[in-house]
């Protein structure tokens, strides 16, 4: 499988496949493909589906496979970027709800709990994330611009939590106060941050369709009139 990005605030990923060759995505993901490209719909069984549904992803997925060569596209929700990942042993990467697009097959995608009560409350994306492991290539959906910084053993870094896109497994998570009664309470940054210790790669995003939702929803009307 070949693949180039093309694009600028909603980009797509085209995927050139061999005979035989398959990608798997989410409903709604797929933008054009070439007519000798056929799509299945699988559940994967109750217990993947609903863990997909808890994620914030849909129980189902649809398999694209190439009958002869293909092409197929898929594309963001939102505006900004699509990475690719490669995913293999030792390489597993935790994401925030809703950041798969597509990958090869043997990807696998699960639900991940944060194990710390803290970090499920107030961690920005609840108890429960995604995780791919397995072997393959992947692609995932960044909100805005990506940053990407590499943190050495025992290094540290705060974010704010809604910013944070991914990290590789081996990174720990965890939440930290904002310090000061003054700094909680009018300092527009919320009461807790994230905190992440290395050693991995951690992705950052500039525009989580969180924030954007809450810097407009001043603007639109409320009640019945």
């Amino acid at each position: 499988m070949r693949y180039e990005i093309r694009g600028g605030e909603f980009p797509v990923v085209i995927c050139s496949l061999n005979d035989g060759e398959a990608m798997i995505t989410e409903r709604g993901s797929m933008v054009w493909q070439t007519p000798n490209i056929s799509m299945e719909t699988r559940g994967g069984g109750l217990g993947k589906m609903f863990s997909r549904a808890f994620s914030g992803d849909s129980m189902f997925q649809n398999i694209y496979t190439a009958r002869g060569s293909g092409t197929i596209a898929f594309g963001t929700s939102f505006p900004g970027r699509i990475l690719p990942m490669e995913i293999g042993p030792g390489r597993e990467i935790v994401l925030q709800k809703r950041s798969f697009l597509a990958s090869t097959p043997g990807v696998n995608l699960e639900i991940t709990f944060n194990k710390k009560l803290g970090v499920g409350l107030f961690g920005g994306e609840g108890f429960i994330m995604q995780r791919l492991s397995g072997t393959g290539l992947a692609f995932v959906e960044i909100d805005g611009d990506v940053y990407e910084i590499e943190l050495a053993p025992g290094e540290q870094l705060i974010a704010d939590t809604g910013n944070v896109a991914g990290f590789e497994a081996s990174v720990q998570m965890d939440i930290r106060q904002v310090p000061g009664l003054k700094n909680k309470f009018f300092g527009g940054e919320g009461l807790f941050n994230t905190l992440l210790t290395g050693p991995g790669k951690v992705w950052l995003q500039t525009m989580p369709i969180s924030g954007v939702a809450a810097a407009l929803s001043p603007y639109f009307p409320t009640g019945n009139g």
